[in-house]
This record gives C-alpha cells, structure tokens and sequence, in this order.
C-alpha cells in the first residue's frame, strides 16, 4: 500500500517510478521496432507492454482489458509475454484499439487478435488498409510503406465516440494527416483519489516517401493543421506517444523532464505544427 501511494505521489510531482525508470534503463540504447522491452505501470492501470520503439498499452480492467496498438508482427509475442509477465491473462483482453494504420504500430494486430480473441476496433478511413495489410494509395508514404498481415475490423468508432467497457471508457479523436485513420485516444485514470486524462496521441509528424509533396497536396496539409488544434486542446493530464521518443517519454521516465505536464499536448502540436511548416517551405523554396 505504501508503495502504490508513493507512486501515485510521485506522478502528482511529475517524478517517475522505479518501474518507469527501468523501462527507460533497459531501453536506454535501443529503439528499434522489435526490440524487446520490459513491462512498467505508467498510471493507475494503464501498462506499457510494447517494445523499445513502440508504444503498446494495456489498460486493466475489472470487467477485461483494453490494449492499444500492436506494434511489428516479430513483437507481437513480447506484447503477450509482457501482458503475461504483468499477471493478467492475455485471454482476458476484450477490446484491441488502433491509432493508425502503418506496419510499426498495426503488423502485430493480427497475431495479438488471435492470441486473445478481442475485438478489434479502429475510425472507417483506417479500415480498408488494416483488413489488406496494404495502406492507401493516397498515403504519404505509400511508395515506401511495408505489407503486413491483415486483421479485420470488428467494430468502426466514430470521431468523439466513447467506447465502453464496463465502467470504463475510451475517447476516439480523429486526427488524421499521418494516415487517413488516425486516431488519438483519452480515458480516465485514477490511482487512489488522484485522477488524471491520459492522452495517447497518435503521430503527428508529416514524413513520406522522398517524391511526396505536402504543398501539392493540400487536403492532407489540412488534415494535419485541424490535428493540430484538435490535439492542442485536449484535457492532457498525461502524454503518451506511439514512438516514446516523439514525446521524450523515455526521458520523463528516467527522471530527466517532468512525467506528467498538463502543456504537453499543446507542445506536441505545435512542434508538429513547425516542422509541417519547415517542410512545406522547403518544397516551396520560400
């Protein structure tokens, strides 16, 4: 009991736990995709069960789980193996939710799918490319993205649709510009008395294959800039990014900036919001 109200006390300070900080330690000179990384409690029941480069959550929950993402397929069992290490049953994860629909983040969705028998739930632009396991034509980085295995879509959310399970819910925000499907997600976490939102925010980040032009497409420029203010508004209690490093998570988590910041989301756009504005300058000479 001690412990869990130091933890909890250690968040409202915006210091980190021992457990974050051996995520961070084990994950100290490695990012890769598929490098494996140890399990952590980030807040109340909200988990980190992905890997070094990507971000996988796992939110318990009396009624079953919730997981967030699935990473790359060669992850997908160090994903089981950390639900497992964490003492839950990977057979008791009900909901399985996306954020967008490129292999890093979804090629594991599949295996995770059939491991637990969840269901899987993503926005309908996400949908064609996640049951292919090809992403759209109109992709920025179409010419450059890898296949992966398909997983069907069992359920399409709405943008601001809550998902429940039992008491519990998860708030779908469309933030599309990365891909068309992509999805940011808040729930509601508590540890004791102290509550917070979480945000998971999807990637915000213009990158594309190098023959890709942002200034000749200006429907998906302004994909990007409604993200922006759409994610810069957000109840942003605690921060959480699919990449660790697009949010310095990794770094919060070792006790060199601040774990919870309630500006967080509102700097995470606007750093998306500059470079968006570097890059489309740079196709334009001005």
């Amino acid at each position: 009991m001690f412990v869990e109200a130091a933890a909890a006390f250690l968040m409202l300070l915006g210091a980190p736990d021992s457990g974050q900080r051996a995520l961070a330690a084990a994950c100290a000179e490695k990012d890769g995709w598929s490098d494996p990384a140890p399990p952590a409690r980030i807040h109340g029941q909200t988990w980190y069960v992905g890997t070094c480069g990507i971000t996988v959550l796992l939110i318990a929950t009396p009624s079953g789980h919730v997981l967030i993402d699935g990473a790359t397929e060669k992850a997908a069992p160090y994903v089981l193996a950390n639900i497992r290490k964490l003492g839950f049953d990977p057979r008791d994860v009900k909901l399985i939710l996306s954020t967008h629909e490129h292999d890093d983040h979804v090629a594991g969705l599949a295996a995770l799918k059939a491991a637990t028998g969840a269901r899987v739930l993503a926005r309908a632009a996400a949908r064609r490319a996640l049951e292919s396991g090809r992403v759209d034509a109109d992709d920025p980085q179409a010419a450059i993205a890898s296949r992966f295995p398909g997983v069907k879509v069992d359920r399409i959310v709405a943008d601001g649709e809550v998902v429940r399970l039992g008491k519990h819910g998860f708030t779908a925000i469309a933030t599309p510009g990365h891909t068309s499907g992509g999805t940011s997600w808040s729930w509601r976490s508590c540890e004791k008395r102290e509550c917070l939102r979480i945000v998971f925010a999807d990637s915000l980040n213009a990158v594309s294959a190098d023959d890709y032009r942002f200034s000749a497409n200006p429907k998906r420029a302004a994909m990007f800039r409604g993200s922006f203010v759409k994610v810069a508004a957000l109840d942003c209690g605690l921060l959480l990014t699919g990449h660790p490093g697009g949010s310095d998570m990794f770094e919060r988590f070792a006790g060199k900036q601040k774990v919870a910041d309630r500006g967080a989301c509102e700097a995470y756009a606007a750093g998306a919001a500059k470079r968006l504005d570097a890059r489309l300058a740079k196709e334009t000479g001005r």
